[in-house]
């Protein structure tokens, strides 16, 4: 048996209450490298969700995991450590059905993501979860005060495909480490990856039942249980902003606490100073990313207009440099899309800017078999366009011209989105002076890399609400209470 059937034999069981269980429906998995079955997951139902809600709401009522912090930081620990110890299979596993390729597997994809893990125990064994505020007189007496910080309850955590295990662990890590017991429910596209870490947590650590339920579905019903059953306190969820506000909307019938991480259209910015070979290779490096799926890459480059074509130039160089194809080879950087929809989608995008009066430099075609989609430039694109204003979610990059920087700032922020964005130039503060104009939750200058598990991460405007990882994505399961005693009369 290979590494990758081991892998998805291991993984086809959803986890609620302690136990690995089955389902009458069945969830078939493909390979977006080349169409063919991965394997299939279990669906789950309606009456699953609740189940799993119901073993979530009596661990967090019934047991002392949200009191236990030492018990917290064990478990944590322990799950690391079966993370790296079956990182081989789960990396078989996230190339076979992600199509992250292996170079990235090593990196944001896979290995990355469990420090997340390893980041909140830590953050946990030295946490401070109460504040004195000191007495105060009020009437004739002195009255002692403190706030006391606890976990929010039953977290409902929904990620996106695209990037599996690090949406999935900047939202369980922190839960738990708050002290919240959590339903998560991985995407339809991406289920076998999503139900190995319920192989890991039942078989490999000490996790009580009922803290943590994996349940995986394809039906919308699913979802919206999840997000509107009364037992539930708080959402988390990742995924595109139309669907965000929909869950918002839901959520509001019973005022959970309601994080969001959403769409992006970011923009990066070449200064007239830059030095445009580095800004180039950053973008064309970028948007190639995963094949573009990421809410926070730098789909837009903003460039002085008296060298636009200067950089596309440089940036189609660049991109014909980009190797794609089958993503367990290590020789190659980018990987397929996700589904033949997505790809569908991509190239009805980039078809209506091109009919829109935007310049085709390179790409604009699929790459068969599998659902792989060449690097593509669009140059002299208007910035209220589609393809300017649309998250794309492919490796598309649009070249927008500018007149001066108050331009390219507002065309910055030109967008319902404010996610990330990126600035070059040789001149640090003039380059930092940008950065702070720019409305989004994450910003790189010069290619600095703002992403790591202490860092916030979360966008202004329609790229959500909160933040995740850093201290303040555990504060966000958790709620705080003041109180105060009378200590002197």
């Amino acid at each position: 048996m290979s590494t990758q059937e081991e892998a998805v034999t291991a993984t086809q069981r959803l986890l609620i209450d302690g136990q690995l269980v089955e389902t009458g429906a069945s969830l078939a998995s493909l390979n977006p490298a080349n169409g063919e079955v991965v394997g299939h997951a279990p669906e789950a139902g309606v009456a699953e969700v609740d189940a799993a809600v119901a073993a979530a709401r009596r661990a967090f009522d019934t047991t002392d995991w949200p009191t236990n912090h030492e018990f917290r930081a064990r478990c944590l620990d322990q799950l690391y450590q079966a993370l790296q110890d079956n990182v081989e299979e789960l990396r078989a596993l996230m190339i076979a059905e992600v199509g992250a390729s292996y170079i990235l597997t090593k990196g944001n994809q896979l290995e990355t993501p469990f420090e997340i893990v390893k980041y909140y125990s830590g953050v946990l064994k030295g946490y401070t979860w109460t504040e004195d505020l000191g007495p105060v007189e009020i009437r004739g007496a002195q009255h002692q005060r403190w706030v006391e910080k606890e976990g929010a309850g039953v977290v409902a955590a929904i990620a996106a495909y695209n990037y599996p295990y690090q949406l999935a662990f900047a939202k369980l890590a922190p839960a738990l480490a708050a002290g919240c017991t959590v339903v998560l429910k991985g995407a339809p596209d991406t289920p076998l990856i999503t139900l190995a870490l319920g192989e890991l947590i039942a078989n490999h650590t000490d996790i009580p039942a009922g803290v943590v339920n994996i349940l995986t579905s394809s039906e919308v019903a699913v979802g919206e249980r999840m997000t509107t059953h009364p037992d539930v306190d708080v959402v988390s969820f990742t995924g595109s902003t139309p669907v965000g506000r929909k869950i918002m909307a839901a959520a509001s019938a019973t005022l959970k606490k309601v994080f969001l991480e959403l769409g992006g259209k970011s923009a990066a910015i070449l200064l007239d100073d830059a030095d445009y070979n580095l800004g180039a290779m950053f973008a064309a490096f970028s948007i190639c990313s995963h094949a573009g799926q990421g809410c926070a890459i730098t789909t837009r480059l903003l460039v002085p207009r008296a060298d636009h074509d200067k950089v596309a130039e440089l940036v189609a160089a660049n991109l014909a440099n980009i190797t794609y194809g089958d993503p367990a080879d290590p020789k190659n950087y980018m990987g397929p899309l996700i589904s033949e929809r997505q790809r569908d989608k991509v190239h009805g995008l980039v078809e209506r800017a091109v009919a829109a009066g935007a310049t085709l430099v390179a790409g604009g075609e699929k790459v068969d078999p599998g659902y792989f989609y060449k690097p593509t430039l669009l140059a002299n694109v208007d910035p209220d366009s589609e393809i300017a204003q649309e998250e794309v979610f492919g490796p598309v990059l649009a070249l927008i011209p500018y007149d001066d920087i108050d331009d390219a700032v507002r065309i910055a922020n030109n967008s319902i989105y404010g996610l990330s964005g990126g600035v070059f130039g040789a001149d640090a503060e003039r380059a930092r002076a940008v950065a702070r104009r720019i409305r989004t939750g994450t910003f790189s200058i010069n290619g600095g890399n703002y992403f790591h598990p202490d860092a916030p991460f979360g966008g202004y405007k329609q790229s959500g609400v909160g933040r995740e990882m850093g201290v303040v994505g555990m504060e966000e399961f958790m709620e705080r209470k003041t109180i105060a005693e009378v200590v002197s009369a």
